[in-house]
């Protein structure tokens, strides 16, 4: 039979009668037949089929006006009655799935990405590791996993199931290492800004924190506060505005909206770089009322939830990012922005490089969390960032945010912790087991000693021979 005949023959589909259509892979003929009403794609018996009705067929002969029955064909086209084959071959797949085996097959309408058959039986123990294959769908219609033809997920493959794969082609040599744009979730975007009548202010003000080189994120900070401040006076220039009322309008934030001591601190950072900095009008701003800073201790997790936490992740990528994370006392916008070359295992240490405040540092290297990175450099294979995403480039803030939640949840630990405890744990662990204060200020790049010192109000080293006074009490 040429290769490019297309054949219509009967079929039995989950108990229902079908009519199995046969057609060369070709993407013009798959758009085609996908507009047949209940067209389905059988990965078992690598066909297409349609429902065994009178409309189907006469599409199909629209469609495909040198379709070749493989069987005699129906006293009335407008009836398919399509006569069983005296004996049908086999599908070229048909078979080859086996229970105890995870089946690759190619897929008929996309080049990018392959078939994968879990089967049954296999569900209980390698689910997980599936759902953790870069860019993997579910196809509820086909009934496998969609996962990206690249070289990124052969490898992975061939690393977490050994011996369980059972390949019904031969893989091409020339697949590319990552598929170059695969669909990722997109968050809604934010409302945009209402600009205040003197909008010209802010963007003086911004120009003035760019040239001090200040963070985009304080520039963004500082250009909304002070957007909301003089649109709270939108008639009067800022120029004109006065002292007066710039303490009236941070004294109606705290009374009427509660703002916490760290948004005044920030309001008042904003409009006092404006009048000393963008115009000369330094004397009203001379002398701000600051709140008093609360002084609260950061939540912390003990040895214990770290390791609950971190055993609750499943995914190699995620429990690299959270052990590098706690084991190095990073910060998040640290990790992320981590590069391959700032890994240094042959002198233990991580090179952090623009850390808060535009200062470098270094810090320790943690040979459990080494190991873990270089059996996952080994699969995955980034090109600069150290944690790539999967379309390349840094890894989102958002997404270890979303990791941290689920094992937090899955581990049962304090719900009130963050990214960021798993830092106030490192110092906190590092102080107990006797680490000098200032070699933890020095690995977690706090400027001043003070700020190192809050960790001495957590630490529990000494209380069990601290005894209370009421224990030596006749009473």
């Amino acid at each position: 039979m040429p290769v490019n005949t297309i054949t219509a023959s009967p079929m039995l589909h989950e108990n229902q009668e079908r009519i199995r259509v046969d057609i060369p892979y070709d993407t013009v003929l798959i758009q085609k037949i996908r507009t047949v009403n209940g067209a389905r794609w059988s990965a078992l018996h690598r066909c297409w089929h349609v429902p065994k009705t009178a409309e189907a067929w006469q599409k199909l002969q629209r469609l495909f006006p040198d379709i070749q029955i493989a069987a005699p064909q129906p006293e009335t086209p407008a009836a398919p009655r399509l006569a069983p084959l005296p004996k049908q071959a086999p599908s070229p797949i048909a078979g080859r799935f086996v229970a105890n085996k995870i089946s690759l097959l190619l897929l008929p309408d996309t080049t990018d990405f392959m078939g994968l058959h879990l089967p049954a039986g296999l569900v209980p123990a390698h689910l997980a590791t599936v759902k953790n294959i870069h860019g993997r769908r579910w196809d509820a219609e086909m009934n496998v996993w969609k996962v990206p033809y690249t070289k990124l997920t052969l490898r992975f493959l061939e690393k977490y199931f050994p011996g369980l794969l059972d390949w019904t082609f031969e893989p091409s040599a020339d697949i590319p290492e990552r598929l170059p744009e695969l669909p990722i979730h997109s968050y809604p975007a934010k409302a945009t800004e209402t600009p205040a009548k003197y909008e010209e202010a802010v963007t003086a003000l911004e120009q003035c924190l760019m040239l001090k080189r200040y963070s985009w994120r304080t520039v963004k900070a500082y250009k909304n506060c002070f957007r909301q401040f003089i649109r709270h006076y939108n008639e009067i220039k800022p120029s004109q505005i006065t002292r007066r009322q710039i303490d009236d309008y941070v004294a109606g934030l705290i009374r009427e909206k509660n703002i916490s001591e760290s948004y005044q601190n920030q309001i008042l950072s904003a409009i006092r770089m404006f009048y000393a900095e963008v115009i000369p009008q330094e004397h009203k701003v001379q002398g701000l009322l600051r709140p008093k800073r609360p002084e609260k201790l950061p939540h912390v997790l003990t040895e214990d939830e770290v390791s609950r936490l971190l055993k609750a992740v499943d995914n190699l990528k995620h429990r690299c990012i959270l052990m590098m994370i706690y084991s190095a006392g990073l910060r998040l916008g640290e990790v992320l922005h981590l590069k391959m070359t700032d890994v240094q295992p042959e002198h233990n240490r991580i090179f952090v490089r623009e850390a808060k405040g535009k200062k470098d540092r270094c810090t320790i290297l943690s040979d459990k969390a080494w190991a873990l990175v270089h059996e996952y450099l080994d699969v995955y294979r980034p090109i600069e960032w150290l944690f790539e995403g999967v379309n390349g480039g840094k890894y989102g803030e958002r997404s270890v945010q979303a990791i941290f939640s689920q094992a937090k949840a899955k581990s049962k630990i304090n719900p009130s912790a963050t990214v960021h405890t798993l830092r106030h744990s490192f110092a906190t662990h590092l102080l107990e087991k006797g680490v000098d204060l200032r070699y933890i200020q020095e690995l977690l790049g706090h400027e001043s000693s003070k700020t190192t010192e809050i960790y001495t109000h957590i630490t529990k080293k000494g209380w069990d021979k601290i005894k209370s006074p009421l224990d030596d009490l006749d009473i």
